[in-house]
């Protein structure tokens, strides 16, 4: 079991900045792929981002690339989501999210997901 609790979220200005947390619980947190989805208002969730155990690996949606930066600190069983140069269509609820398989991740449907924390950035 994993059990994870975002942090970080909240008000922020088109082109400021954010970083969410998101803290993991479980003995085998260091070897699962932990990501990042969003779900924006009337819409589905879309994914992120994703990092691998190692954090070696990283995958992005394109609308965040070049602008959002995920790592891992394994020895806090962290994982970031650094948000820069916001935009008015990142607003949403960004769910942290983990599975033991990085392609059941990037499918949408990993095993463990958080509650959620709301990133509204303003225009």
């Amino acid at each position: 079991q994993v059990q994870l609790v975002e942090s970080g979220g909240g008000l922020v200005q088109t082109g400021g900045s954010l970083r969410l947390s998101c803290a993991a619980s479980g003995r085998t947190y260091t070897y699962y792929t932990m990501g990042w989805f969003r779900r924006a208002p009337g819409k589905e969730r879309d994914f992120v981002a994703a990092i691998s155990w190692s954090g070696v690996d990283t995958t992005y949606a394109d609308s965040v690339k070049g602008r959002f930066t995920i790592s891992r600190d394994n020895a806090k069983n962290t994982v970031y989501l650094q948000m820069n140069s916001l935009k008015f269509d990142d607003t949403a609820v960004y769910y942290c999210a983990a599975d033991r398989n990085r392609m059941t991740l990037l499918s949408g449907s990993p095993n463990y997901w958080g509650q959620g924390t709301q990133v509204t950035v303003s225009s």
